[in-house]
């Protein structure tokens, strides 16, 4: 028999069990902030990922990082933890349970709970609001929208007896793990297909397509071994620089990304250098010459405009460009375009035209490179099916997830006594 339900009063809960009461956060919870000051070097470095919390090495250099960590407040085993800032962003996380001791930044809420195990139901309950957006439509409207300790203390809570909170806790712990453990098999299955088109792509374009052929030594080391009739030359004598600058009200701007040039998204960085862009033409090929955009490059299939870090080149020759569009994709074509770069970090090192022109790379005779060009699109379309499928069955899971972790913190679903 079903369990009598009534309306909770919340529009995020709905209706929810009748034993069940909807309190305030704050009948449950208490909120500190326990800043470290000189004892911070005595706790290990905790942040709150969208995988939970973890330990993060205080010397990480990843993002902004303070001078100290005087002024970080301490986070202790069974405690939630949340980032309630910036919450028109959806994507970012928010709430996490802590395993651990350590400190955490000044800017996240921590709630201890008022008795031991609750937190474990309110990591869930918390993340289902998470997970459905809740948080990012109670924000003060500001430029940086946000949630302080106060508000969240206030907000409505369910408090369920506790044996039934056990058992919810229980069984999501292990249908969640299994969830996850599916998600991780499906992609890692997806990074061994996008390992085998890189496999397939390579050889195809350094080697051909014809089996039992006579080969030789290309005498570059990056390439290999070349089919007997092909040719390598430097693709300065391919490709001549197109240097014009333009401006994007006459012709639309464009990104170089890794997927090819793209009519450029309304959401992409944009700056005030109208004037201070370079031309593309169709049929043009144009690569980031920054290591830190690895692989963001393409042969243009429109007339456009791109930021001046791209190099723009157009053909000397007659070419199949699409046989060039999977040589350019290459794992091994892309390592060896960011050898020939310059520069003092990862993120600012470049390869410029005058470097990339002295780049070696295979010629095959033209009607092979339309053959080559044909093949890899058969093959990469088959494996990017398997890849698209695989990536939706993600979505499934993750979908079902948050489902599961919805009906049964708010009672919609029982675990069985």
């Amino acid at each position: 028999m079903a369990r009598e339900m009534k309306y909770s009063g919340v529009p995020w809960l709905g209706n929810v069990p009748s034993a069940w009461k909807i309190v305030r956060t704050k009948n449950l919870y208490k909120n500190h902030k326990d800043i470290a000051g000189d004892s911070a070097e005595d706790y290990e470095r905790l942040a709150l990922t969208l995988n939970g919390v973890i330990k993060r090495p205080k010397d990480d250099s990843t993002g902004l990082q303070p001078e100290a960590f005087n002024s970080y407040q301490i986070l202790r085993e069974n405690e939630l933890v949340f980032k309630l800032i910036d919450l028109e962003n959806v994507s970012t996380s928010r709430v996490g349970y802590s395993p651990y001791l350590g400190i955490v930044s000044p800017a996240y809420i921590v709630l201890t709970p008022r008795t031991i195990n609750e937190s474990k139901y309110g990591v869930y309950y918390f993340l289902s609001m998470w997970q459905r957006e809740v948080f990012n439509h109670m924000g003060d409207d500001g430029v940086r929208s946000s949630l302080n300790a106060n508000d969240l203390l206030n907000i409505p809570y369910l408090s369920i007896p506790n044996d039934e909170q056990q058992r919810i806790v229980s069984f999501l712990d292990a249908e969640c793990a299994r969830i996850d453990s599916l998600v991780e098999q499906t992609r890692a299955s997806i990074e061994e297909y996008k390992k085998l088109k890189q496999a397939i792509i390579t050889e195809a374009v350094t080697k051909g397509i014809r089996p039992g052929r006579k080969m030789k030594d290309s005498g570059i080391e990056w390439i290999g071994e070349i089919p007997a009739e092909w040719e390598v030359n430097r693709i300065g004598l391919l490709y001549v620089e197109r240097k014009e600058k333009v401006s994007d009200y006459d012709f639309p701007p464009l990104s170089v990304t890794k997927l090819g040039i793209l009519p450029q998204l309304s959401t992409a960085a944009k700056t005030d250098a109208h004037d201070d862009r370079k031309l593309v033409r169709k049929g043009d090929f144009a690569i980031n010459s920054r290591s830190d955009r690895r692989g963001s490059c393409g042969i243009s299939s429109y007339d456009g405009s791109v930021s001046l870090i791209n190099t723009i080149l157009t053909p000397r020759l007659e070419m199949h460009p699409v046989y060039y569009e999977w040589l350019f994709h290459s794992t091994l074509f892309s390592d060896e375009f960011y050898k020939w770069g310059h520069g003092i970090v990862d993120d600012l090192w470049t390869t410029n035209w005058q470097d990339m022109k002295r780049i070696y790379v295979p010629i095959p005779p033209y009607p092979e490179q339309a053959d080559i060009a044909e093949y890899l699109n058969f093959k990469c379309s088959e494996i990017a099916d398997l890849i698209s499928t695989k990536d939706n069955v993600i979505s499934e899971l993750e979908t079902y997830k948050k489902s599961l972790i919805y009906e049964y913190v708010t009672g919609k679903k029982e675990v069985p006594a």
